[in-house]
């Protein structure tokens, strides 16, 4: 089947799964090879960015708004941009917040700068302040995101040692912290393509610096998802899990189970390699989405229920 005839069939079972009522039906037939579901370890949780949370953009509603669906569909736990914390706890609202939803959070999103030496001292002072919100609020991981760059005049392998250096100064001050870091890499950003991921993996100190990649995002980038999580299984200690369809929607992206992400083989490698790992699912929100954060997130729940998957509720 061609794209285009993918997205439109799928755009026809979004259309038909109205308010949500035919959710299952979204998701039938394409886990015939897991009838007999697995038991599963991990306990998967979900990113805010889907209700649209993001930095000084309505935080008091769409953070709220986030929590209360994730709680309400079971998801073991949360995160949000480093910043979005930071905001919150300013104004001594996020504990109050997190325990009205009894949602754990477990990550924080980390934006850097790697490509700018001017800027690098800045950006891991940053970095140190969402760390510190991220671990005052019972989280664990700081999830390092490039910055962007123009990739049509980028050239990576001017940048590359800089980046390699970056990522471990920002990683080591996590550590420092008591957190875990890894490389989120990110289609936009100075470290996108599958050989960019790999000439940075291979470079970076492995014992601060562990992978955390968005598997949307490397389908997006043009890699193989599955393949690189299993070039680099070992360092993978913190995932954004998404399903990538093509399309102007969601930017492309789309509830698990309904693109081409090898999701069912990911899961398996995560769950055979015994890695200690919190997994988050995420879908990037957009102006024309044709179902709601929570119709989506409710797909995705019972696509990994299929799988074998558990959630409190």
């Amino acid at each position: 089947m061609n794209n285009i005839q993918h997205r439109r069939d799928f755009l026809k079972t979004i259309a038909a799964s109205a308010a949500g009522s035919l959710v299952a039906a979204s998701v039938a037939g394409s886990l015939t090879a897991h009838a007999a579901a697995p038991t599963r370890r991990l306990k998967i949780g979900f990113t805010c960015i889907t209700w649209g949370t993001f930095p000084r953009l309505t935080p008091d509603v769409t953070l709220e708004a986030a929590l209360k669906d994730i709680a309400n569909l079971g998801f073991w736990g949360f995160e949000t941009f480093g910043e979005t914390l930071i905001d919150w706890d300013s104004r001594q609202a996020l504990q109050a917040l997190i325990d009205r939803y009894g949602v754990p959070l477990k990550s924080g999103y980390c934006g850097t700068n790697l490509t700018d030496s001017t800027k690098c001292a800045d950006s891991i002072a940053k970095v140190i302040e969402m760390g510190k919100a991220i671990k005052k609020y019972g989280g664990t991981f700081g999830v390092l995101a490039p910055n962007g760059v123009h990739r049509d005049s980028y050239d990576f392998k001017m940048y590359r040692d800089g980046i390699v250096s970056g990522l471990n100064d920002h990683a080591k001050a996590l550590n420092d912290l008591g957190l875990g870091a890894g490389l989120h890499q990110h289609t936009g950003t100075c470290i996108e393509t599958r050989d960019e991921v790999y000439a940075v993996m291979d470079a970076v100190d492995t014992k601060h610096v562990k992978f955390a990649p968005d598997v949307g995002q490397l389908q997006k980038g043009g890699a193989d998802a599955a393949k690189v999580i299993k070039d680099y299984l070992p360092l993978v200690e913190h995932m954004h899990l998404k399903d990538f369809v093509g399309g102007k929607p969601w930017g492309g992206y789309c509830p698990l189970g309904m693109g081409k992400v090898d999701i069912p083989t990911i899961l398996d490698m995560l769950e055979a390699g015994g890695n200690k790992l919190d997994v988050m699912i995420e879908q990037d929100p957009s102006a024309d989405q044709p179902i709601s954060p929570t119709q989506s997130a409710e797909i995705s729940k019972v696509y990994l229920q299929k799988l074998g998957y558990t959630f409190r509720s």
